[in-house]
């Protein structure tokens, strides 16, 4: 019988993707082993962190890494970073920012609702620039020199979210935070793959980004890396940390000797509440090793495979395409995308699809979640519809 089955629950056809809401994809058995490895045995957590930041820099390139409790976790762990640095004192208050240097630039066009990550640190949004090539009216977005001039001595980091579309580009909002020492969080939560991602948004100028470890990388859904410059990674894990450890009997690691010049250990810090778990970070870092190392142009063809699956056992009932990309997607058109989703999620079990572009009458399959049964099923849900 089936774990979920188990306890009353049950399963779905996630032809969405990686989405949280549906429980993120499906984990490979090696790192599903890993985590059952890692369960029966205790470590010193900042040393299991010192291990991830080893593996993290071999890969991503970075100068040190950590693994957190998911990319919104890496964004607000690195927003604590921005504002504290390496004060005890400073992490010991926020999310009060005395001081008032509490600021964090943002593209008008690039606001989303993870960015709320910075708030609960204890920054405070300063909006830039006018989307209007969103809005309709014209075709400009935000320029560099209008994050230049938000700058004040209360600015305490830019965040950029990564995104083929993001304007202005990272290296120009790179080239403004060089210049004025201030640090550049990005978001790059779901931009994986292509994997040269893990070492491009550093290789640009961020001194700081955050990837979801429960999508592509295929680690725990509940897991993300937050990799970057020494100082700051070292500021954001001490105030993950459980800290409730006498000061002379606790130690940094060669991987974070930035913490050895602190004069003294702050208590819990606004990071707690993120904390990633032994079994997760095990998980993650075989899962990222498996990443790193796998043929991507095989992996498409996989993912290519199955949604050909749905398109030929769908036959003539409605209309399919392929877009290929880093990660390809099923289109299907349909003059009643609102009542077919409803269909699909209604048989057992359900099947769930994208809806971004229901209002466009085109529902949206991705193959990341789907073994070829279960797109066999969609395709054969699909020519009875």
């Amino acid at each position: 019988m089936s774990v979920y089955a188990r306890f009353g629950v049950r399963t779905v056809i996630n032809a969405c993707g990686t989405v949280t809401r549906l429980s993120g994809g499906r984990m490979h058995p090696e790192v599903a082993a890993a985590m059952v490895a890692a369960s029966g045995e205790c470590a010193d957590m900042i040393d299991l962190q010192a291990a991830a930041c080893r593996v993290i820099a071999r890969i991503t390139g970075a100068p040190a890494g950590i693994v957190t409790s998911g990319a919104s976790a890496g964004i607000l762990l690195g927003a604590a970073a921005c504002l504290a640095g390496l004060d005890p004192a400073r992490m010991n208050r926020l999310p009060e920012v005395a001081d008032g240097r509490n600021e964090f630039i943002v593209v008008r066009s690039q606001r989303n609702m993870y960015d709320r990550a910075l708030h609960v640190a204890g920054g405070h949004i300063v909006e830039v620039g006018i989307p209007d090539r969103y809005s309709g009216p014209g075709v400009r977005d935000a320029a560099a020199w209008e994050i230049a001039a938000a700058i004040t001595p209360r600015t305490a980091g830019i965040y950029h979210l990564a995104h083929p579309h993001s304007l202005p580009r990272l290296p120009d909002v790179a080239t403004v935070a060089r210049e004025h020492n201030i640090p550049l969080l990005v978001d790059a939560a779901a931009q994986l793959p292509p994997a040269g991602n893990l070492r491009r948004f550093l290789a640009q100028g961020a001194d700081l980004v955050a990837f979801s470890g429960g999508k592509a990388i295929g680690g725990p859904q509940a897991s993300g890396i937050l990799c970057g410059r020494a100082d700051l990674i070292g500021s954001a894990l001490l105030q993950m940390l459980d800290l409730d450890v006498f000061p002379d009997l606790w130690r940094a690691p060669a991987e974070f000797a930035s913490l050895r010049q602190l004069p003294g250990l702050p208590h819990h810090g606004i990071g707690r509440s993120c904390k990633v778990g032994k079994e997760a970070i095990v998980g993650l870092l075989v899962a990222l090793e498996r990443f790193a190392a796998r043929d991507e142009a095989a992996q498409h063809g996989e993912w290519r495979s199955i949604l050909e699956t749905i398109v030929t056992a769908a036959g003539d009932a409605v209309t399919c395409r392929i877009i290929d990309a880093p990660v390809p997607v099923l289109e299907i058109a349909t003059t009643d995308a609102e009542g077919l989703a409803a269909q699909l999620a209604a048989n057992d079990p359900p099947i769930h699809c994208g809806l971004g572009r229901r209002h466009e009458g085109v529902l949206l399959f991705s193959p990341v979640s789907l073994t070829i049964e279960q797109a066999a099923i969609i395709g054969r849900r699909l020519s009875q519809s």
